[in-house]
């Protein structure tokens, strides 16, 4: 991965994947590191964020190096300035640029300009980061992700999106329901499901969230409302009114299945109120596991 961009889940082979979880493994035992000495890491997020930017600023601070935050008003991207001429400005100063955008195609142009690796630390279309994240908690917690089931309710977003690629690569089993028109783009599934069929694992799409929990050692769930879409706020409220994850939907899950979400949550819409807190929810595990991870991101591109 040396020098790589890391703009989607499908820019790594299932082996850089499994590697990357055995090193953020080997980083959550032993916090500490000198890979990034002497380096600088600009943080160029277009969105605001808890997670990620606090989990990218310490992870650069444990790898020895120097997080510079930037702000959607700080840079401008494509309003101030255009994206090309950032990337080409800030690869003269920093080592890496992460980067937290809306568009896809942000990413695209920063990493052709850049001569340094770009990493996506989410756009509209993936959230590879928190994906890699999802596969450490489940190995923690699983012992494996070979044959795991997972079952994603509701949007088929980003971080869905990312998850089945994940999942795919690394012989998981990923079933989705959605509403109709929610899905998971025509283009993922495809590359989701040809990387299933290397790693002997199934793919599966479908509208009832029923189905898809009977068996899964996983529940996963996500916000019905992403940032950009609020204007879309009411009509997506009605669609997916039927796929909230309750104790209901978990009891039909696999004894002990654990229960998953990125955060941040909305107890009522997505959730019903305290499942966070339920004894079979991992979701304070994986917010501290993406700290680990993008250690191993960092340090597997930059070391």
């Amino acid at each position: 991965m040396k020098d790589k961009n890391l703009l989607s889940i499908a820019d790594l082979t299932s082996q850089e994947i499994l590697g990357l979880i055995e090193r953020a493994d080997g980083f959550k035992r032993k916090p500490l590191a000198n890979t990034l000495t002497g380096k600088s890491v600009a943080l160029l997020f277009e969105k605001p964020s808890l997670r990620t930017r606090v989990s990218f600023d310490v992870a650069v601070h444990q790898l020895g190096g120097h997080p510079v935050y930037l702000s959607r008003d700080e840079v401008g991207l494509g309003v101030r300035e255009p994206p090309a001429d950032i990337a080409r400005v800030l690869s003269r100063y920093v080592s890496a640029l992460v980067v937290r955008t809306f568009a896809q195609s942000t990413l695209e142009t920063l990493a052709h300009y850049a001569s340094v690796p770009v990493i996506n630390a989410l756009s509209n279309d993936e959230h590879p980061c928190q994906a890699l994240a999802d596969l450490l908690t489940i190995y923690e917690k699983k012992g494996s992700l070979k044959d795991v089931q997972i079952a994603y309710i509701g949007d088929g977003n980003n971080v869905a999106a990312s998850l089945a690629l994940a999942a795919a690569s690394v012989g998981a089993h990923f079933a989705i329901a959605s509403p109709t028109g929610y899905h998971i783009t025509t283009p993922v599934m495809e590359k989701a499901r040809a990387r299933a069929q290397d790693n002997g694992s199934n793919i599966t799409l479908s509208k009832s969230p029923s189905e898809v929990v009977t068996g899964a050692d996983v529940i996963y769930t996500d916000v019905w409302v992403s940032m950009g879409q609020e204007e879309e706020t009411e009509r997506r409220r009605m669609a997916f009114e039927s796929y909230r994850v309750d104790l209901d939907l978990l009891a039909q899950a696999k004894t002990g299945a654990l229960f998953m979400h990125p955060m941040p949550a909305h107890p009522g819409e997505e959730i019903s109120p305290g499942l966070l807190d339920h004894p079979q929810s991992v979701v304070f595990d994986q917010a501290e596991n993406r700290l680990h991870v993008q250690k191993a991101i960092l340090a597997e591109i930059l070391g």
